[in-house]
């Protein structure tokens, strides 16, 4: 299915750069577009690898996926592989929007990535137990001694809960 799966990560990341090297027509009017915060304000990446993948465009903040289609994307398998990359990408919680070469303009790229945010990223629940922030009952050491449901940690008001589950005040 993917033509990368068998290549490592630096051979991935190699090819991610020689693709920014040679950039077809389209792609550098979208990247003209897209660079220093352009189009409504948010920061992109190009031909950044994701999860295996080299993607045209990626905003980390918004978890934002723009990808280009050009002729080359008509034959009926690579509009398969397109779609099945596309719903891989999305089940990792990414947003993906696909446009094409012929109706990119500034216009057009505004409208689509509006109504790519407006779109909620769903992140599945985890299952029954974890992520539930459990801890030891008081003076409990062993695993027998957690309080189930417990959710975690109480904070202050005006505290704000950091990277690791420890408090800073804000």
């Amino acid at each position: 299915m993917d033509p990368l799966r068998h290549l490592t990560n630096a051979h991935r990341f190699a090819m991610a750069r020689q693709l920014r090297r040679a950039v077809p027509p389209a792609e550098r009017y979208a990247w003209s577009l897209l660079r220093n915060r352009g189009v409504l304000g948010l920061k992109f990446r190009r031909q950044h690898v994701l999860h295996g993948f080299i993607v045209d465009f990626y905003c980390d903040a918004e978890r934002l996926v723009v990808e280009l289609e050009g002729d080359a994307h008509d034959a009926p398998d690579r509009q398969t592989y397109d779609a099945a990359r596309a719903a891989f990408l999305e089940a990792a919680n990414y947003r993906v929007v696909r446009v094409r070469n012929r109706d990119l303009t500034r216009e057009h790229l505004e409208r689509v990535l509006r109504e790519a945010l407006q779109r909620p990223v769903v992140v599945p629940p985890l299952p029954k137990g974890e992520g539930q922030g459990v801890r030891p009952k008081k003076g409990g050491t062993g695993g027998e001694d957690y309080e189930e449901g417990d959710r975690g940690w109480e904070h202050g008001e005006g505290d704000r809960v950091c990277g690791h589950g420890e408090a800073a005040k804000a």
